[in-house]
């Protein structure tokens, strides 16, 4: 069964809506907010990031919308955060996980949906945050100090949205209380991109009303072209998701479905799930395997896009031993045919489904052949450009022909490696698209 037919109710509503965003680019202008091509091309360079969703959710271990799904009160659930002391935090454990599975950039849930937030945020309603809770500890501090030791390019997720604002469900009938929700929205993403030195990501989630419609519905509410210019103001770099009703700097696919179709020409990330069940901390363990995780992060690049892979630390700050061992399992692929994902762009060749697709840079163009394509010859539409040589990466040469109306490259006879064969085509001249 697929990750969208497990879902039900306003939790599913989301993931469609996330998706149709994704298809029709949904979100206002802003003039002159986006990045430039210049700007964005660290990101479309990186590839593969870590997404991590963590908070007073992992306690329970039922998922980051526990609170909405439980039937708990708010009040019940904000002790929580009197319990949440995570003797394991080490965020520097969090970047290096990172690293060994290749990964070029991270982005934190600063604050989910349930309002919680893991910094010191004067700005929070009800001094609800870490600092002034059990915890006692700034975790956005230690997350952003452990990237910028490391040169991990650090992002911060946050959520407009909060579940403790009726004026959020019902904003005609509660306007004061959404206005208030809204003050603490501008509030804390300005704390977020003041206190903490470099962030290149603000990675938004939640601005949709009553879990209705869309973003951009609701941009009345919440003004995201003015949120995000002042962002800018203090983050002229930083790259920013569409999700807070404003367009973006890119789009998003979210969910462990298939990435399929043509080449997509703009830029997109697609954010899933390591462990399938859900985002955060979850007491059901299925993990995705490495080929699996292979396979997505293949398909996707050879589409343009970006893949945020989520882990979900426990409830002491541990991203499980089991999750992090997959995630090396993934680094050692990575370190092997890397230089067929950073740095490259899709094409030339349109991607075949389950046979292959391909990824280019400079002179050289990578194909991914897929475990689909079981023929001994592998067929390529025409190349303007001449290639010079064939080879397995990383390993031998491959005969080939090329000819005006195609190309035709000998596959390795019994050297088809798992999941994904790699090879390396070496051109007289830069490439372009097929």
């Amino acid at each position: 069964m697929s990750e969208v037919e497990t879902l039900t109710g306003d939790e599913l509503a989301s993931k469609l809506k996330n998706n149709v965003d994704f298809q029709r680019r949904g979100g206002i202008k802003g003039e002159g907010l986006r990045l430039s091509p210049e700007d964005l091309a660290w990101w479309r360079d990186a590839r593969f990031g870590m997404f991590i969703h963590w908070g007073l959710y992992a306690i329970p271990a039922d998922g980051e919308w526990y609170l909405h799904f439980s039937g708990i009160s708010k009040e019940e659930y904000a002790k929580y955060a009197e319990q949440f002391r995570p003797r394991k935090f080490d965020a520097r454990a969090w970047v290096r996980a990172a690293q060994d599975a290749g990964m070029r950039y991270m982005v934190l849930t600063a604050r989910h949906h349930d309002g919680f937030a893991l910094w010191d945020s004067p700005a929070s309603y009800g001094n609800y945050c870490s600092t002034r809770t059990a915890a006692r500890r700034d975790f956005v501090a230690e997350y952003t100090q452990a990237c910028h030791e490391a040169g991990m390019r650090a992002g911060l997720y946050y959520s407009p949205m909060d579940w403790r604002f009726p004026g959020y469900f019902k904003p005609d009938e509660f306007p004061e209380n959404a206005q208030l929700m809204k003050r603490q929205c501008h509030g804390q993403v300005e704390e977020l991109t003041t206190k903490y030195g470099t962030i290149d990501i603000l990675w938004y989630d939640g601005a949709w009303l009553a879990h209705k419609g869309t973003d951009a519905d609701a941009a009345w509410l919440w003004e995201p072209v003015k949120l995000n210019e002042m962002a800018r103001r203090h983050q002229p770099k930083i790259v920013i998701s569409p999700r807070s009703g404003w367009e973006g700097d890119f789009g998003t696919d979210e969910g462990g479905h298939r990435a399929a179709g043509p080449i997509i020409d703009w830029p997109w990330e697609k954010c899933l799930n390591l462990n399938r069940p859900s985002w955060g901390f979850n007491r059901e363990q299925d993990l995705m395997t490495r080929d699996e995780v292979i396979l997505m992060l293949v398909n996707v690049v050879n589409r343009g896009g970006n893949v945020l892979l989520n882990v979900g630390p426990d409830a002491d700050g541990e991203i499980p031993p089991a999750h992090v061992e997959r995630l090396r399992e993934v680094g050692a692929w990575m370190e092997r045919y890397g230089k067929s994902i950073y740095g490259t762009r899709a094409g030339p060749f349109e991607p075949v489904e389950d046979r292959y697709g391909s990824t280019c840079r400079a002179r050289s163009v990578y194909v991914h052949v897929l475990p689909g394509e079981d023929r001994e010859t592998l067929p390529l539409p025409a190349l303007e450009r001449k290639i010079l040589a064939c080879r397995q990466l990383g390993g031998a040469a491959l005969g080939f022909e090329q000819s005006a109306s195609s190309v035709s490259i000998r596959l390795p006879a019994g050297g088809r490696e798992a999941p994904v064969t790699v090879l390396e085509l070496e051109l007289d001249r830069p490439v372009g698209r097929a």
